[in-house]
């Protein structure tokens, strides 16, 4: 788990950038540049992921030997290993296409896609999987990765789809609506 964890936080930081980068991009109403940063920073991300899954893969029973050298621990690791590799590269794409949403103004579809996946979906699978068919941590983990699927899918759909013309729109009109609403409460206190 250190090693997801590592991966995740160089995919926060992307997802940030992501974020500002689209944001930025749509209110200087450059709908072409908004998109090639989606495309762009959805590439690096794929690419890191499938190069820190590869690894994990590669070397899964010397990383867990890094941290134990338990026998039967560094088994069981070994055997989690393609679970780790598949969350790590899903976990990869997830984030970026969270902040590119965020980035877009979809805060309130991305909670709501958050909300269903992970709880209506996600953690129903988890522990139907992981505690009534008796498979344990391998079923839990099998329901959070469709719970991630699922998101993954979910956003690259919203994202692929979007308008980025009509979105530059979109963001003109709520700019000049804040601005009115914002003059007009000036002036009543005036």
């Amino acid at each position: 788990m250190n090693y997801l964890n590592w991966d995740i936080n160089a995919k926060l930081g992307l997802s940030a950038a992501a974020s500002v980068r689209v944001s930025n991009e749509l209110g200087a109403a450059h709908p072409r540049v908004a998109k090639f940063s989606v495309f762009v920073v959805n590439a690096n991300s794929v690419f890191i992921s499938v190069v820190f899954s590869a690894i994990v893969l590669i070397f899964r029973a010397d990383l867990s030997k890094l941290f134990t050298s338990n026998s039967e621990v560094v088994q069981a690791v070994s055997d989690l290993t393609p679970l780790l590799a598949i969350s790590a590269f899903l976990n990869g794409i997830q984030p970026i296409l969270s902040g590119v949403a965020i980035g877009s103004g979809w805060q309130a579809i991305v909670a709501y896609v958050n909300l269903a996946c992970y709880y209506i979906i996600d953690l129903p699978i988890a522990y139907v999987r992981g505690f009534k068919t008796n498979i344990g941590v391998v079923g839990i983990w099998w329901g959070m990765i469709t719970g991630v699927l699922l998101q993954t899918i979910t956003l690259n759909i919203l994202t692929v789809r979007t308008n980025w013309n009509a979105e530059v729109t979109s963001w003109f009109y709520e700019l000049c609506y804040v601005i009115v609403s914002n003059l007009s409460q000036l002036l009543l206190h005036l």
